[in-house]
């Protein structure tokens, strides 16, 4: 039988151990240490073994803590000493020079050794924010730093910074010597389950940090999670007991967080909030991030083994920024190049990803059918699996030619970079054979890159590609080129309304070559005209011509926000309402998508205190949201639409405007002052003078012929994607389609609606019913047998 005080026994020298001790095991010194503290065990004791219960447990502390500094049972298992047991000696003194104690080398990790062992990577580009750190340390009170900012911006990064200043002795006198460290909160927490312990701990790391002869500074990543830290109910939590530390300035901490974090807990403790002075860490222009990411090439370098060309951090930095949405820089253009770079090692060593892609659709195949030849009845499903086989094998043949023409003009250039003497150029020759095999290269991988020769731009678009699925050849393309051709693409897809595309293509041209002030959006347009015109669809076309695809077009429909409570929908609820630190509707999809067109939908029927929230960004280019951000809108495209003053612009289009005496069809020119008079009455004057006012006409019968033979020719390019069927439309389709849209108040958006009704519900008949049947699907031909559309499909 064992006594009932074994478990209370064990769990006191278990809390003596680790708790008080920092021990990670309960050794002999402590169950005797717990007998002598405890009272009911002593007690227990004393009935058992009294001439043990009489030892003075203060003496029997001392002598454990010297046994403890002299390695206790873990160096031979030595008892105390007579001297130690009389309390004549004193422990030894600590070594000279040590930094730290038992706490800060268990809980800590020693930044400025990792500085000056070379582990920490250069840090660029935010001098100003360790400036501000230095000033703020180097106060006698409250001197503690917090770093706020989005996650991924380099708050972390701005601390390894300081401590490669510390190492290099590049700060003021009174931090030459400061030890940083790191502290780590998941260590503290780990295993501390009893009531008590993790507090032990962090006072431990305190203490020590006090009696240190070298000064330290304590830095706390993710501080925001000290608020709660270990305090169960009617507990300290760590905040509680770092505050009167803090505020005496014994402790000196540079702490972490995001702004979020920062509103929602620091702020709504102001004794703690007051002990930290903010330091905000900005996500870095695009310049600045270059420099951040070019003082890590080197080290990604060595360590990938591949060679880095500058073009490569200006692209990673550059489209990273424009296609990867909800990262910063630098952190997403550091990933993008890092990515790179291990693409670049595994294209040396392997084969490339489509190759083995084409592999495995043929080895599928190859199984498929030799299940289907062991059936029967299968003959026709044999043969189409043999039939796509051979196109695959065709394919396969394609790239390893591919790869095999790359492979051979990389070696070629090894050896090139390898001799020295044809790295410049010949007399005559505006490249060197390096630059021109180069070029080569390029040419070759333009479409299709199976090997890379070194980290360049194409292989940073490559990678954004595979991340965000945007093709590969719409990211390389010139951008600047894709704004000279502005008009030319938009018309492609709207068609009748080639004043308005000039005249916002000119304004984005403008902006484009920096003669705009800087400081707006790249244009903002007010689109006013008949519905169905091509207002959306422009919105729809600048996405793709400008910004990668029409995945960057943020729609906001303004009828929904009638009521003037309704703006905290677009920049989100204030403090204290629901739905706070959820974000806006407007704010949050632009903050994701800086670069992007801003559609603000039947603008008029929108409450004019919402309209007022607009006067900032159309003026300075950003927009405060409810906890305080700023959101950038100085590269995005804003485009409102408006219906106001439709009948006006009907009746003039069709009766003319009388101009001196004389009839003549309207101008642009003539159309925005028959519509000011509307605007006016709609829109209050300071809303206007903000708008480029764009006039939409009404859409005439051959515009109407055109644009019914650009949605024939989605219809075949949707049915060939998604079936691999070809279609074959008569010519007389597209007229007779026009001539069906009676209703002129809808537009183009009537054609929508007569070809679902009258084509693509018996094309999706026919359709299903070979689908049911297992029937594969190779061509749709559809015939006009006077007005009846008819289709076959075979």
């Amino acid at each position: 039988m064992l006594s009932s005080w074994l478990p209370k026994w064990l769990e006191k020298a278990w809390l003596l151990a680790s708790a008080e001790h920092g021990q990670d095991s309960v050794s002999t010194l402590d169950l005797l240490l717990a007998l002598w503290q405890d009272d009911a065990l002593r007690g227990a004791l004393q009935s058992g073994a009294p001439a043990l219960a009489r030892q003075d447990a203060g003496r029997l502390s001392g002598a454990y803590a010297a046994l403890r500094q002299h390695g206790g049972e873990a160096a031979g298992g030595e008892q105390p000493s007579a001297a130690a047991d009389e309390g004549e000696g004193e422990a030894p003194a600590a070594p000279q020079g040590k930094r730290g104690g038992a706490a800060l080398d268990k809980y800590t990790i020693d930044l400025t050794a990792q500085a000056k062992a070379g582990k920490i990577d250069p840090i660029l580009g935010r001098d100003v924010e360790i400036r501000q750190m230095i000033d703020i340390l180097m106060r006698r009170r409250q001197n503690n730093p917090i770093l706020t900012g989005e996650p991924g911006v380099g708050k972390t990064a701005v601390v390894e910074g300081l401590a490669r200043k510390i190492v290099l002795g590049e700060v003021p006198p009174v931090l030459s010597g400061v030890t940083l460290r790191t502290l780590d909160l998941g260590l503290l927490q780990a295993g501390a389950s009893v009531k008590g312990e993790f507090e032990n701990r962090l006072r431990q790391v305190i203490d020590e940090v006090k009696a240190s002869p070298v000064p330290i500074i304590l830095f706390i990543d993710e501080a925001h999670t000290l608020i709660g830290a270990g305090g169960a109910a009617g507990q300290n939590d760590a905040a509680n007991l770092l505050k009167p530390a803090l505020a005496r300035g014994e402790l000196r901490t540079i702490a972490a967080t995001t702004w979020a974090e920062y509103k929602k807990y620091f702020e709504k403790d102001a004794a703690l909030a007051r002990r930290f002075q903010v330091v905000k860490v900005e996500e870095p222009a695009p310049e600045i991030a270059v420099q951040m990411v070019r003082g890590l090439t080197d080290a990604m370098a060595k360590h990938h083994k591949v060679e880095i060309l500058n073009e490569a951090v200006a692209a990673a930095v550059q489209l990273s920024s424009r296609y990867i949405a909800g990262r910063q820089l630098p952190d997403k253009a550091i990933s993008v190049l890092d990515t790179a770079c291990a693409r670049v090692a595994l294209s040396r060593a392997g084969k490339p990803g489509p190759i083995e892609d084409v592999t495995v659709l043929i080895d599928n195949i190859d199984r498929e059918t030799a299940a289907l030849e062991r059936e029967e009845g299968h003959a026709e499903r044999i043969a189409e699996l043999q039939a796509q086989r051979a196109e695959l094998e065709q394919d396969l043949a394609a790239l390893h030619q591919a790869w095999e023409a790359q492979q051979k003009l990389i070696e070629e250039i090894d050896e090139l970079k390898a001799a020295k003497d044809e790295a410049k150029p010949a007399k005559g020759r505006k490249l060197s054979p390096l630059q021109a095999k180069r070029k080569e290269l390029r040419e070759l991988q333009k479409h299709q890159p199976l090997a890379f020769e070194c980290v360049d731009e194409s292989v940073i678009a490559d990678v954004i590609a595979g991340w965000t699925g945007i093709p590969l050849g719409r990211m390389v393309s010139n951008e600047l080129e894709q704004v000279q051709k502005l008009a030319k693409l938009l018309a492609e897809r709207v068609i009748g309304q080639d004043h308005a595309l000039e005249q916002i293509a000119e304004r984005v041209q403008i902006a484009k070559a920096n003669l705009e002030d800087p400081g707006k959006p790249k244009g903002v347009f007010l689109l006013v005209g008949p519905s169905g015109v091509g207002k959306t669809e422009t919105a729809l076309a600048l996405a793709e011509a400008l910004y990668g695809g029409e995945r960057n077009l943020i729609t906001i429909n303004m009828s929904e926000y009638q009521e003037a409570h309704s703006v905290s929908g677009l920049k989100g609820s204030p403090p204290g309402y629901v739905g706070y630190g959820e974000g806006g509707v407007l704010t949050e999809a632009v903050r994701r998508k800086p670069y992007s067109v801003v559609l603000l939908d039947e603008v008029e029927k929108a409450h004019p205190d919402v309209l007022e929230l607009f006067f900032q960004v159309f003026d300075k280019g950003v927009l405060e949201d409810s906890e305080g951000r700023e959101v950038d809108f100085k590269n995005t495209i804003i485009l409102l639409t408006s219906n106001a003053g439709t009948e006006l612009v009907m009746r003039a289009c069709e009766h003319g405007v009388t101009v001196e005496d004389e009839t003549r069809d309207p101008t642009a020119e003539d159309l925005v002052e028959i519509l000011r008079p509307t605007l006016q009455k709609t829109f209050k004057p300071a809303f206007l003078g903000r708008l480029t006012i764009v006039p939409y006409f009404p859409i005439s019968d051959d515009v109407l012929r055109a644009i019914v033979g650009l949605k024939l020719d989605k219809i075949r390019r949707r049915i060939a994607d998604n079936h691999g069927a070809q279609v074959e439309f008569p010519e007389e389709l597209a007229e007779q389609m026009a001539a069906r849209c009676l209703d002129v108040d809808s537009g183009a958006r009537n054609a929508d609606a007569i070809l679902t009704r009258t084509l693509l519900a018996q094309i999706s008949n026919d359709l299903l019913s070979r689908m049911a049947s297992g029937k594969p699907v190779k061509k749709i031909a559809v015939a006009l047998k006077g007005e009846q559309v008819k289709v076959k499909v075979s």
